[in-house]
Protein backbone atom coordinates (compact mmCIF):
# COMPACT_ATOMS: atom_id res chain seq x y z
CA UNK A 1 0.00 0.00 0.00
CA UNK A 2 1.52 3.37 -0.72
CA UNK A 3 1.28 5.66 2.31
CA UNK A 4 2.30 8.78 0.17
CA UNK A 5 -0.10 12.10 0.37
CA UNK A 6 -0.35 13.73 -2.90
CA UNK A 7 -0.21 17.79 -3.23
CA UNK A 8 -3.01 18.91 -5.73
CA UNK A 9 -3.06 22.67 -4.99
CA UNK A 10 -0.80 24.99 -4.00
CA UNK A 11 -0.24 25.14 0.05
CA UNK A 12 -2.70 27.24 1.14
CA UNK A 13 -4.75 28.06 4.05
CA UNK A 14 -6.68 24.98 2.13
CA UNK A 15 -4.55 22.52 0.44
CA UNK A 16 -6.13 19.90 -1.45
CA UNK A 17 -4.56 17.01 -0.83
CA UNK A 18 -5.21 12.94 -1.63
CA UNK A 19 -4.78 10.77 0.95
CA UNK A 20 -3.64 7.11 0.55
CA UNK A 21 -6.65 4.60 0.47
CA UNK A 22 -9.39 7.29 -0.22
CA UNK A 23 -11.52 7.97 -3.01
CA UNK A 24 -11.96 11.24 -2.93
CA UNK A 25 -9.06 14.40 -1.91
CA UNK A 26 -9.38 16.24 0.68
CA UNK A 27 -8.71 19.58 2.01
CA UNK A 28 -5.89 20.43 4.74
CA UNK A 29 -6.74 23.56 7.01
CA UNK A 30 -3.99 25.19 8.76
CA UNK A 31 -4.08 25.05 12.68
CA UNK A 32 -4.08 28.90 12.97
CA UNK A 33 -7.25 28.74 10.54
CA UNK A 34 -8.72 25.93 12.68
CA UNK A 35 -8.36 27.59 15.95
CA UNK A 36 -9.78 30.95 14.48
CA UNK A 37 -12.82 29.31 13.36
CA UNK A 38 -13.42 27.62 16.79
CA UNK A 39 -12.77 31.16 17.84
CA UNK A 40 -15.36 32.27 15.97
CA UNK A 41 -18.08 29.66 16.63
CA UNK A 42 -17.97 29.70 19.87
CA UNK A 43 -18.12 34.01 19.38
CA UNK A 44 -20.99 33.28 17.38
CA UNK A 45 -22.73 31.19 20.06
CA UNK A 46 -22.44 34.49 22.95
CA UNK A 47 -23.86 36.33 20.27
CA UNK A 48 -26.94 33.76 19.45
CA UNK A 49 -27.42 33.40 23.42
CA UNK A 50 -27.27 37.17 24.14
CA UNK A 51 -29.84 37.55 20.96
CA UNK A 52 -27.33 39.73 18.90
CA UNK A 53 -28.43 38.94 15.66
CA UNK A 54 -26.53 41.98 13.65
CA UNK A 55 -23.27 41.14 15.53
CA UNK A 56 -23.99 37.28 14.92
CA UNK A 57 -24.33 37.66 11.07
CA UNK A 58 -20.90 39.31 10.82
CA UNK A 59 -19.21 37.08 12.76
CA UNK A 60 -20.85 34.34 10.55
CA UNK A 61 -19.81 35.98 7.22
CA UNK A 62 -15.99 35.51 8.86
CA UNK A 63 -16.28 31.52 8.63
CA UNK A 64 -18.29 31.06 5.76
CA UNK A 65 -16.72 33.15 3.20
CA UNK A 66 -13.49 31.39 3.83
CA UNK A 67 -14.90 28.21 3.63
CA UNK A 68 -17.16 28.51 0.87
CA UNK A 69 -13.38 29.62 -1.02
CA UNK A 70 -12.42 26.78 0.22
CA UNK A 71 -14.92 25.03 -1.49
CA UNK A 72 -14.98 26.68 -4.40
CA UNK A 73 -10.67 26.15 -4.76
CA UNK A 74 -11.32 22.38 -3.90
CA UNK A 75 -14.11 22.19 -7.06
CA UNK A 76 -11.93 23.90 -9.29
CA UNK A 77 -9.11 21.63 -8.70
CA UNK A 78 -10.88 18.22 -8.69
CA UNK A 79 -12.58 19.75 -12.17
CA UNK A 80 -8.61 20.58 -13.16
CA UNK A 81 -7.93 16.77 -13.00
CA UNK A 82 -10.56 15.49 -13.73
CA UNK A 83 -12.00 13.81 -10.19
CA UNK A 84 -15.70 13.55 -9.72
CA UNK A 85 -16.44 15.32 -6.81
CA UNK A 86 -17.96 13.36 -3.16
CA UNK A 87 -21.19 15.17 -3.64
CA UNK A 88 -23.19 16.86 -6.57
CA UNK A 89 -21.92 20.07 -7.21
CA UNK A 90 -22.66 23.15 -4.19
CA UNK A 91 -23.68 25.65 -6.84
CA UNK A 92 -22.04 28.28 -4.70
CA UNK A 93 -20.89 30.28 -7.60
Amino acid sequence: MEDTVQLLSLATNFAVVHLPGRKFPGVVVQGDTLNGFVHNLKRMAQLLNKGDFEALAGELSLVAEPLLDALLHYEHVCSERSIDLPYFESGAR
